[in-house]
């Protein structure tokens, strides 16, 4: 029997495990789940749908584009950047190599500036790659004047796709921090880079290889965005304002204790939902 019969003769249920076995022979996490992702990017069937049809034959050209996929995810290549899209508080992001891919962690400091926000403010993001945070907030939160700054000409246009996608009425601006910033707000937001330098070579090949650099690194002690932005954030805000920030496990203290001299007041440290510091906040 040729190739060609038998692969006209696989079933769904049969290209799944298949996929399942050459993801997990490359130790890439959840590989049975990755497996569904790509088929469901491929044929819109949720995992339900996929467990109804698993004896269904599948398509020739559907299984050769199904594992071209799979042999693309078991390179260590993130499964966003294959399917182009991430989910981030219910929303879908457009993603690909320039931008970090929106982390459910990150959703933790969005929850907590669209409580404190209210119509009429306005929010600058530094370093908003994607734009997830900013058009997170202006899509689900009061009516805001919002401005996302990023020193990559490349994530900005990311940021803009997403912007059109999401009808939302934001402004990017390329900026190296606040070097492009003229005005003052009402929050400041930024999920900087902040992972220390010597760090980066044993994080995952999906982070370490396919990440920008630039969105990783945050020099030998991983502070040193915080400190920058923390310095120059008091001229960019309103009396009163707020500046939050995404941060790293280890890093509540130290980030916190950058707001006390920097002028800050009821700076707290939030954590999310795995229990780990994972935001500072504090206002004029």
């Amino acid at each position: 029997m040729s190739n060609i019969v038998e692969m006209t003769k696989t079933t769904y249920g049969f290209a799944l495990r298949q996929a399942e076995q050459m993801l997990a022979d490359e130790d890439v996490p959840n590989a049975a789940l990755d497996a569904e992702y790509l088929l469901e990017h491929l044929t819109g069937w949720n995992r339900a749908r996929q467990f109804m049809e698993k004896d269904r034959i599948m398509e020739k050209d559907l299984y050769e584009r199904y594992i071209a996929l799979v042999k693309e995810r078991a390179k260590r290549i993130p499964l966003q950047h294959i399917i182009g899209t991430q989910e981030f508080m219910g929303l879908e992001f457009e993603v690909n190599e320039h931008v970090l891919v929106p982390r459910q962690d990150t959703e933790v400091l969005v929850e907590h500036a669209l409580k404190i926000l209210k119509d009429g403010d306005s929010v600058l993001d530094l370093c908003t790659g994607s734009g997830c945070i900013l058009l997170s907030l202006m899509k689900l939160g009061p009516l805001l004047n919002g401005t996302g700054g990023d020193i990559s000409k490349d994530a900005l246009e990311v940021a803009n796709r997403n912007k059109e996608k999401l009808g939302v009425n934001a402004k990017f601006v390329e900026t190296d921090l606040f070097s492009k910033i003229t005005k003052k707000y009402d929050l400041i937001t930024s999920n900087p880079p902040y992972i220390p330098t010597g760090i980066i070579p044993g994080l995952m090949p999906e982070v370490r290889e396919h990440d920008p650099y630039i969105a990783l690194d945050g020099k030998e002690d991983g502070l040193w965005f915080y400190e920058r932005i923390t310095e120059e954030a008091p001229k960019h805000l309103y009396r009163g304002g707020y500046l939050m920030y995404e941060i790293g496990v280890d890093q509540g203290e130290a980030v916190s204790a950058m707001l006390e001299r920097a002028g800050f007041k009821d700076i707290r440290v939030e954590k999310d939902y795995s229990g780990n510091d994972r935001v500072v906040i504090g206002h004029l």
